[in-house]
């Protein structure tokens, strides 16, 4: 066994690659959603087993397969967990590498937020900078862009291609995806008035997306999204910016393997 800090960001991701070509068999990673997302993009594709341990400002994963918020208890629940072959998601653009990702991808308003979200707050509030982000959205509109999907195109404002149910501990947005399936619930919002954040966030309290007018529930493995009119679209994955559109995002099958609760991988 070996414990190795990160000092930085990025480098979580070069201790994965690290520790397999180390021929480690088994990584367990503490951090938030952000460093989970670095080990991934680290260890994609390999053989070996990976665990997260819930730390950091959030971490989604924890939640969606019910481990303990707390990093020790959710160590002894890992004890019992099993791996499981998963898929992972994936975002291609234009000059840059491809990024993976374990949770979702969230374009447009959400996106907004994470990069300009004021990092000094986070860290003496945690989580309430996010809301205090999306309040600061109010009163503003949304560009709008074009997201391709099962060979349908929708105009779009926010777009949240989810490979989870949780989203930022606090909510269920797509309600009926799992980790262990190979395609995304794509919730898509297509109007862009700063009144319809709130109309949209009602509709998840409410569990009314699928009936709500606007907002389109879509099960893919694909989807290509571009910016209408050239105002950049903010992008992001589990939580982290990634620049703008244009960009595609397709599912990975047979891409990591997962330590999961026995109770979520056989659900």
């Amino acid at each position: 066994m070996e414990l190795r800090p990160t000092t930085g960001p990025n480098m979580a991701g070069d201790l994965g690659r690290a520790a397999i070509e180390r021929g480690f068999d088994l990584i367990l990673a503490a951090g938030g959603d952000g460093t989970i997302n670095e080990v991934l993009n680290g260890i994609v594709g390999s053989k070996v087993v990976f665990g997260a341990l819930p730390s950091g400002t959030a971490n989604v994963l924890a939640n969606e397969v019910g481990l303990s918020g707390r990093p020790d208890r959710a160590a002894a629940e890992l004890l019992d967990a099993v791996p499981v072959r998963v898929a992972v998601g994936a975002v291609d653009q234009a000059g840059h590498p491809r990024r993976y990702f374990l949770l979702m991808a969230g374009i447009g308003l959400d996106a907004r937020i994470v990069s300009e979200l004021d990092l000094e707050l986070k860290k003496k509030v945690g989580k309430l900078a996010y809301w205090h982000g999306g309040l600061r959205q109010l009163g503003r509109d949304m560009p709008r862009f074009r997201i391709s999907v099962n060979g349908h195109v929708h105009v779009a404002s926010f777009a949240l291609v989810s490979r989870v149910r949780n989203y930022g501990g606090d909510f269920e947005i797509a309600k009926d995806v799992r980790l262990t399936d190979n395609d995304f619930e794509i919730v898509i919002q297509e109007r862009d008035r700063s009144f319809d954040v709130v109309r949209f966030l009602m509709a998840v309290v409410l569990n009314r997306l699928k009936s709500t007018n606007g907002i389109s529930v879509i099960r893919a493995s694909r989807a290509v999204m571009a910016p209408v009119n050239g105002i950049p679209v903010h992008a992001q994955v589990d939580g982290e910016a990634i620049g703008a559109l244009p960009a595609t995002i397709s599912i990975v099958p047979d891409a990591v393997t997962l330590l999961l609760p026995k109770r979520y991988a056989e659900g």
